[in-house]
């Protein structure tokens, strides 16, 4: 009959008033749920993720009962996401949620909370579920699709009863301060040959002064947006004649090539060999692959002449053809193979958000064939790529082991060999990393990447994924220092960057448009104090672009001294050259920095030197270090 509330009650009423969800000798495990035999207890917070996931998930049913109530709808899915919960409702005829409602619907969240209802876990027959939802065709679905057992669980909080594992919260009074901030439509499960929903995302916090924050957070993060940024600084755009392919402007072109020259450079440094390969296939190359049979309908494809074709959605079965298409020996290994050929998938148009999910990218894109033995040092190679380029951009990272899944194909001994090797180079690289056990490839573990921007947010762009099943399909070999003619490489999936249009996403939110000297877009702008200046202030120009600079001159005459300087501060130029009548003579410039740092007038010939320097060197405050 024991609970673990009433244990934590023993220890500390406030450890139990804090107290989210329980961990039960490992498993999450609701607070007035009794302890069933002798277990490891552990009483969890809002500041632990798995703790924030259920207080995410309970507020999910909140928002679901409130939206019964106040549309009248068929509930489908409500899941906690990264920051927060959603609802999905099918409105049959209905017109759909606006958020002018936001305000109503709140309000209906709100009365649930101050009615504490208790999260009751109930385990109910199948069949008696399917009657009980027989008005509801999407929990009939889930319960016909997904429920395998003559049982299943359910949670009830007032008047709502929903297919749910759980746990939960102990009762609505939990979640203390609530906000639904966003709408939009969607697919049942995605699909859009199925009905369409209208989703309701929300957030919630056990304390009003968190809920605040978050919205100082949204409204930095708002400012940061890259399709604002974008817009602004005339880096790209879309449009509706090509949904999720993005038009760079010259200056986002310059950011796309500058970190696509970036990578290059280390490529030839780290003994990568770039190749070109083709854009469409045909459909044969992706059934032995394995993507035709598992990804075709993320995939554009076409007929021509008597065949399928695709254009390639990742560049690995292409790479494969570029292994085999002559024997290979051992002394080749490893093969490096980089390639930032262009890719296309079919996300749905609902999913395209700005740069971060598309339909065309390029990627960083590299894969290495090796030996099983040479798995580790190719891994630390791979690690202390990322650390460099990251270093670059100033992003700090976490790094997570994902081990063999319950499904898997292959051997447990090359497995097991292969984790070891992973964990080897891990401990070797000296960062601190996690164990995620069972969240491997079904092909080969992997080592996933997350970086940290400068609001706190983390994106996942680099990967490093081993692959054992490709190799096989693809009948790959090499000749073995023992002379084994039927030797299997190992494929290492490699990427930095990630998608360059994703990355690019990320790095404008994270400079917030206000780019380092080695990246941006607008770097140099000259500024003549008069028209008697402008031809001069031209020829600057042209010295600086042809020293391989962005550089403008501004010779808006209508435009006074100080406005001149103001827009280009504005604009994020990285260095403001005034000229005059006296640099004119002297073949100098004035410099002043975009943050309005003064330094005075030197030669043209050594602000180039200086800034040419600073460029090179990839420094992020070149304006401090001049």
């Amino acid at each position: 009959m024991t609970t673990p509330y009433q244990l934590a009650c023993n220890i500390s009423q406030g450890l139990a008033d804090n107290a989210v969800i329980a961990r039960v000798s490992g498993e999450l495990w609701d607070l007035d749920r009794p302890l069933e035999k002798d277990c490891s207890l552990e009483v969890l917070r809002f500041d632990d993720e798995d703790a924030q996931a259920v207080y995410w998930h309970s507020s999910a049913h909140i928002l679901g009962e409130a939206m019964e109530r106040f549309y009248g709808g068929c509930l489908c899915y409500g899941p906690p996401i990264e920051n927060g919960f959603y609802y999905d409702m099918f409105m049959d005829g209905q017109q759909g949620v606006s958020s002018t409602e936001f305000g109503g619907l709140e309000a209906v969240c709100k009365s649930v909370m101050k009615d504490k209802q208790p999260f009751e876990r109930l385990e109910i027959s199948k069949e008696t579920l399917l009657k009980m939802f027989k008005y509801n065709k999407f929990k009939c679905r889930i319960l016909n699709e997904k429920v395998t057992t003559p049982t299943t669980t359910v949670y009830r909080c007032g008047p709502l009863i929903d297919l749910c594992r759980g746990p939960h919260v102990r009762h609505t009074g939990k979640i203390k301060a609530m906000k639904i901030y966003k709408n939009s439509s969607t697919y049942w499960e995605g699909r859009s040959d199925m009905e369409t929903l209208q989703r309701v995302y929300g957030i919630s916090f056990p304390d009003s002064k968190m809920l605040k924050e978050w919205e100082r957070f949204q409204e930095e993060a708002r400012n940061r947006d890259h399709r604002k940024i974008g817009k602004e600084q005339e880096l790209f755009f879309f449009h509706d004649l090509s949904p999720g392919s993005c038009f760079f402007l010259p200056r986002g072109a310059h950011l796309y090539n500058t970190l696509t020259e970036f990578i290059r450079e280390e490529y030839s440094r780290r003994g990568f060999q770039e190749v070109a390969s083709p854009n469409i296939y045909n459909s044969k190359l992706w059934e032995t692959s394995g993507h035709w049979q598992h990804y075709s309908e993320n995939m554009f494809s076409f007929p021509v002449e008597q065949d399928i074709f695709a254009l390639k959605p990742m560049n690995c079965p292409g790479h494969c053809l570029m292994f085999s298409h002559r024997p290979r020996s051992w002394r080749e290994l490893p093969l490096r193979f980089a390639d930032f050929g262009v890719l296309h998938r079919n996300e749905l148009s609902g999913t395209l958000t700005g740069l971060t999910r598309v339909r065309r990218f390029q990627q960083d894109d590299a894969h290495i064939f090796c030996a099983m033995d040479q798995i580790e040092s190719e891994m630390k190679g791979c690690l202390d790529f990322l650390r460099c380029v990251y270093a670059v951009f100033g992003f700090s990272f976490q790094l997570h082991l994902s081990t063999r899944p319950e499904k898997f194909l292959g051997d447990v001994a090359i497995w097991d060999q292969a984790e070891k090797q992973l964990e080897n180079s891990l401990n070797e690289f000296g960062e601190p990393w996690k164990l995620n056990p069972g969240d491997g490839a079904f092909y080969g573990p992997k080592i996933d990447i997350k970086i940290k921007d400068a609001i706190g947010r983390y994106h996942q762009c680099a990967t490093i994924q081993l692959d054992f099943q490709l190799p096989i399909r693809f009948n790959l070999t090499f000749v073995g220092k023992d002379g084994d003619d039927k030797a299997r490489p190992v494929i290492i999936h490699r990427a930095i960057l990630g998608s360059v249009e994703r990355m690019i996403a990320i790095l404008t939110e994270n400079y917030a448009g206000k780019w380092p000297l080695w990246l941006s877009p607008r770097q140099v702008m000259l500024v003549p104090v008069n028209p008697s200046c402008e031809e001069y202030a031209k020829k600057v120009c042209k010295q600086f672009v042809e020293a391989g600079f962005m550089a403008d001159a501004d010779l808006d005459s209508s435009c006074l001294l100080n406005k001149k300087i103001r827009n280009a501060q504005l604009a994020q130029y990285n260095f403001i050259l005034v000229v005059g009548e006296k640099e004119k003579q002297t073949s100098g410039v004035n410099v002043r920095t975009r943050d309005n740092k003064v330094h005075g007038e030197l030669s043209v010939s050594e602000v180039l030197a200086r800034l040419t320097l600073l460029r090179q060197s990839r420094c992020r405050s070149a304006e401090e270090e001049f």
